[in-house]
């Protein structure tokens, strides 16, 4: 099975995970903080803040910034359920802004009438997470100029994003938003195998988002609201979670991001041959922005209306052949759990359109081109 996504470990990652395995340390110890260093250096931002999941990244995001029972979040519905569970985790409520159909992503249009009609209503959102699907950024510039407007918070959900810019900056430097969260799930882009990263150019969100990470304790003395007891002491300060990295998956990090330039190069060259290869098929990809440089780490392509009857067909052939083809995402106000909360059928009509058409194909930097042949003649005979 061609799988639509795929971890590429090598000789050096197995060596830089068995080193800590030898070492004193497992869990929390030097790796962390040298991960941290390295996608804080990567990224151009002031601190990152490594936990064991994207969700737990985006859990400890939306507490930071005070979210809390009664407030509101607005996210993407064509996303993984994690993006709206965390706003729910913390007792808020959710909405969803509809997408661009030509990106996938927020459609910031949406978003400012949306915005407009809630600012009448008295309900805007506390937050907004903008999700990066597929790896390419939002319309971040205009999202932070109606933050600006609007007075909402800003999460980047960039979970597919690592690697990608915005207007020649590294996504996760937070330029337009306050936290941005990475994921390394073995899917992604790069991989510590579960693992996630949370980062911000403020200071006291990155405190609070460190306390929260590891049970709301600190052992700074500068930070603790009695003198130290001595050097064993520690004061939980919040209810916090056990969401902490261990220097495993850390070191597994550190030595895949040393090869992350050349995995996001091999996405966008095998993502153009994919491009060339559908062109004359009925079926269109998802745009790519000018003023963006995708990740690329899922190819999402959106069939034709003409063929979109043949749709779980198609999905089912690809498999049959031996092709795991996917589908990110269905969305996610038309899960039951969603729907027992009121959202239905007809809220967001360009994501659940959107749904109907998408059809994931494999991308990861160990196919071949001769993958995509196979992969598109398939995908051509079906269609």
């Amino acid at each position: 099975m061609i799988s639509y996504g795929k971890q590429q470990i090598t000789d050096a990652d197995v060596d830089a995970v068995t080193e800590v395995l030898r070492s004193d340390w497992l869990t929390q110890g030097p790796q962390v903080p040298k991960f941290e260093a390295a996608i804080s250096d990567l990224c151009d931002v002031k601190h990152s803040i490594a936990v064991n999941s994207a969700t737990s990244a985006l859990h400890i995001a939306c507490l930071a910034l005070g979210v809390s029972h009664g407030d509101i979040v607005w996210t993407s519905p064509v996303s993984f359920v994690a993006s709206s569970n965390c706003a729910l985790y913390c007792g808020a409520n959710i909405d969803f802004v509809d997408i661009s159909p030509l990106t996938g992503n927020i459609d910031s249009k949406k978003l400012e009438k949306k915005l407009a009609l809630a600012k009448q209503n008295n309900t805007l959102p506390k937050v907004v997470i903008a999700v990066h699907l597929a790896g390419q950024p939002c319309d971040m510039a205009q999202i932070n100029f109606l933050s600006k407007q609007y007075g909402f918070r800003v999460i980047e959900d960039a979970s597919h994003a690592i690697g990608a810019k915005y207007k020649e900056n590294a996504v996760g430097n937070c330029l337009y938003s306050d936290i941005t969260v990475f994921s390394f799930h073995p899917v992604k882009i790069i991989t510590s195998a579960e693992g996630g990263m949370a980062t911000t150019n403020c200071n006291e969100l990155a405190r609070k988002m460190i306390k929260l990470r590891s049970h709301g304790i600190t052992s700074i003395e500068t930070e603790m609201t009695e003198e130290s007891h001595g050097p064993w002491y520690y004061q939980q300060q919040m209810l916090g979670f056990n969401y902490r990295m261990t220097d495993l998956q850390a070191a597994l990090g550190l030595s895949q991001l040393s090869k992350l330039e050349e995995f996001v190069r091999i996405r966008n060259q095998l993502a153009s041959i994919y491009r060339s290869k559908i062109a004359k098929l009925p079926c269109t990809h998802l745009l790519q922005k000018n003023d963006c440089y995708s990740s690329y780490h899922l190819f999402i392509i959106l069939l034709d209306p003409s063929v979109q009857e043949k749709h779980r067909a198609t999905i089912e052939k690809l498999r049959e052949k031996g092709i795991q083809a996917h589908l990110h995402y269905i969305p996610i106000h038309l899960q039951p759990y969603y729907q027992q909360m009121g959202f239905k059928s007809g809220d967001f009509p360009c994501s659940e359109e959107y749904y109907k058409r998408a059809v994931t194909l494999p991308l990861h930097p160990q196919l071949t081109e001769q993958d995509l042949d196979y992969i598109v003649n398939v995908l051509s005979d079906t269609l």
